[in-house]
Formats: structure tokens, sequence, C-alpha cells
């Protein structure tokens, strides 16, 4: 439990993640994690993680939420948005959280609270670094020219819509 002073300095948001992940957790859904996204001072999209529960290795608690705040707001962009999360994100998330364009991160535990408690993404961070034909994972350059093309008629788009 947090003492007054620590409470007082921690974001409302970030103790809802909190609270999210431990109530979630418990309930048997999932990892103890939680994440609220927020825009003008309102909460926009919660999520917790229901990896088990959904059988669906990415329903973490930021894609969740991430998820939730572009239905409520009808786009893909959270522009104008910050996300609180319980516990810094896996590389997964933090990419997406990259691609929906959010203004701000941030988190409570830390990568390394994570693994001690289990979850380790260490290797996922060393092999996003690395080229393709070196990471662990059998990955193969394959059929390029023929995606190439494919590129070539998406430039070429009149009506495309950038993202």
């Amino acid at each position: 439990m947090l003492n007054k002073e620590q409470n007082e300095k921690m974001p409302l948001f970030l103790e809802e993640a909190i609270a999210l992940a431990n109530e979630k957790m418990n309930a048997g859904e999932g990892g103890p994690f939680g994440a609220v996204i927020v825009k003008n001072n309102q909460v926009v999209g919660r999520g917790w993680n229901r990896v088990t529960s959904k059988k669906d290795p990415t329903a973490h608690a930021e894609m969740e939420a991430i998820r939730r705040a572009c239905k409520t707001l009808d786009t893909f962009s959270l522009e104008g948005c910050e996300i609180y999360s319980s516990c810094e994100p896996c590389p997964m998330c933090l990419a997406a959280i990259y691609w929906a364009r959010l203004d701000a991160l941030i988190f409570a535990a830390t990568r390394e609270d994570a693994a001690d408690a289990g979850f380790d993404d260490d290797v996922l961070y060393q092999q996003v670094a690395l080229l393709p034909e070196q990471r662990s994972l059998l990955s193969k350059n394959v059929g390029r020219k023929q995606a190439q093309e494919v590129f070539k008629r998406w430039k070429e788009k009149e009506d495309k819509m950038m993202y």
C-alpha cells in the first residue's frame, strides 16, 4: 500500500491503472498489468492484461487500452492523449504506443520489476535490434519483388489515407 506522501506524488490516472491491474489479476483475467488512456483529463480507454482469458498473446493492457480508446474516439490516431501504465511496456506495446501517436507514456513498475515477477521481455528487446538473419526466429526474405509492386501501386494511389 502506498503511503500518503507517495500517493500524493502519483498521478490519479496511474493509480487507476495500478488498481485495474490488481482488480483484473485477482479476477483471474490475466497478468498483473493495467493501462488507462486519457484525453483532456478524461479516460477514453482502459485495458488490462487478458492474454490468458482471451487466449490472445497480444491482449496486453496497453494494446487493449489503445483498441478501446481508438473505438471511443473513432480514430486510429491517439494524438492529444497520454497513456498511464502500471508497468513499463513490452516492445510490442511500446511500438503500438508509438504507432498510435500517443503524446506521453507514464508508467509505474519497470521492466526489471516485471522480470523479477516472471515477465522477462529482455530477449525481445535484444532480438528487435538484430538484423532478421541474426534473430533466433527463422526469418526469410522471399517474394520481395511482388510485394514491391503493391507498394508501387500504393504510392500511385490517389485516394490513400496515410497513417
